[in-house]
């Protein structure tokens, strides 16, 4: 959620709205995870983790998925919606739950992507590797929206932050320019290198869903690239319960390069390993390696379309691959 929670908190700053903000990333634009403000607006971003965010009674709550993760906090996928519905239940009398079209809540303002709900963004569309959209609800369009960053997903999450902020106050122009200089978060879809001959692209995406997203964003940006992957998969518990759904979505690269599991706050499960989701791949050029030998790889291959993706320490990766693309004459 952090790229949303970042947008909302931009939009609402550079609009002259103002507000203070307790962020789930380093903002690019502010270099910083707080920000402060001199009025009584409040930007958080909910943890679901530790069922922490049941201490929150917002005015305005924003859900933007309810994907099954954290089963070894909360069991199972069932226990997860009911900690969201109850969230969602403390939302303030007079407050606005805003909720992704499809999300099984009984109540809320849904917002989409090029389908019926009641806020949308209409017309997308990749022009000079920019995502460019429209927005609409029943009483405001804006034309022609500038993306400071890149991403289907993010394109989504524009149409919630928007909807957010014009209820507090933002005005339709003064959105459209902030997300224009929206320039993203650490770690999220961030570019690291760009040039004419290698694109290097970082995310923080640990789920299925979140991989999914960022691959095709790539995909989608750059169609006739070879994309190689290096994936970390982050926990054991998230390996065994979404092997077959990384499997799925790494399947989607073109090259594949598997680090081990990182355990994080877990112990080892017996049969529990980068090679469960290998295993069930149709990608034939895949393969499980250390994070030197990854290096070595991609010093040999000089790929030109290079994604890092995961929640553990792979981002130690980061700024020896970044000499290796950026030096290539």
């Amino acid at each position: 959620m952090a790229p949303l929670i970042l947008l909302i908190a931009h939009i609402l700053k550079d609009s002259g709205v103002d507000c203070s903000a307790f962020l789930g990333g380093i903002s690019s634009n502010y270099q910083t995870n707080v920000l402060f403000g001199k009025n009584s607006i409040v930007v958080v971003e909910a943890d679901e983790y530790d069922r922490s965010f049941l201490t929150l009674h917002p005015d305005i709550a924003v859900i933007t998925s309810m994907d099954a993760d954290h089963l070894d906090i909360y069991g199972d996928h069932s226990h997860l919606t009911e900690s969201f519905s109850l969230f969602a239940s403390q939302i303030k009398g007079g407050g606005l739950l805003i909720r992704k079209q499809g999300l099984p809540l009984d109540s809320g303002h849904t917002y989409s992507i090029n389908e019926n709900a009641d806020s949308i963004a209409l017309n997308i569309r990749i022009e000079n590797g920019n995502y460019y959209f429209d927005f609409r609800n029943s009483q405001v369009d804006i034309k022609d929206i500038l993306m400071g960053i890149a991403g289907l997903h993010n394109v989504e999450n524009a149409v919630a932050a928007i909807e957010a902020c014009l209820r507090l106050g933002a005005a339709p122009e003064a959105i459209k320019s902030a997300l224009a200089s929206f320039t993203g978060v650490k770690r999220r879809f961030e570019y690291i290198v760009k040039n004419d001959d290698h694109i290097f692209i970082d995310d923080y995406a640990h789920h299925p869903e979140e991989l999914r997203a960022a691959i095709s964003s790539v995909k989608s940006l750059y169609p006739d690239k070879k994309l190689t992957t290096i994936f970390q998969p982050h926990l054991f518990t998230r390996t065994r319960d979404f092997a077959d759904g990384f499997a799925e979505v790494l399947d989607m690269s073109d090259e594949l390069l598997m680090l081990d599991i990182y355990p994080a706050r877990e112990l080892p499960i017996e049969g529990v390993d980068s090679e469960l989701i290998l295993s069930k791949m149709k990608l034939w050029n895949k393969r499980k390696c250390g994070k030197q030998e990854a290096i070595d790889i991609v010093n040999s291959e000089k790929p030109e379309l290079l994604l890092t993706v995961g929640a553990g320490d792979i981002d130690q990766l980061v700024q020896p691959l970044k000499q290796i693309l950026q030096n290539v004459s």
